[in-house]
């Protein structure tokens, strides 16, 4: 198994615990695959969701540049539910998760097809 179907089963483990049953793998592997070598890299594979700057971060690179959202409250309100949903003890909030997290919650999976 190479490394990144390592990160992907346990992205899947870390989904269990958190409570997300079904996992659209497909989608999952597509989101993984557009952080880059970030999954490989300790500090980079997840989001300090505790840190203003890295939220930031997630917001303009990913939800405004790749999903080509607005920047508007219900872009804040996203995260903070993303980040409530992995829960204030969870301490893995990869970041392959957590984007997977918010193409779901803002319905962009159409951007991922084939």
């Amino acid at each position: 198994m190479g490394k990144f179907d390592e990160c992907i089963e346990t992205y899947h483990k870390e989904f269990e615990k958190i409570g997300v049953a079904k996992v659209d793998d497909k989608l999952l592997r597509k989101v993984a695959k557009a952080c880059g070598p970030s999954l490989y890299r300790a500090d980079a594979s997840k989001v300090a969701s505790g840190d203003k700057k890295e939220l930031e971060r997630v917001k303009q690179n990913f939800l405004i540049k790749k999903l080509g959202l607005k920047d508007t409250p219900k872009l804040d309100e996203g995260i903070k539910a993303i980040v409530d949903q992995f829960g204030s003890r969870n301490r893995n909030k990869y970041r392959a998760m957590f984007y997977y997290l918010a193409v779901k919650h803002f319905r962009k999976s159409g951007l991922f097809k084939d």
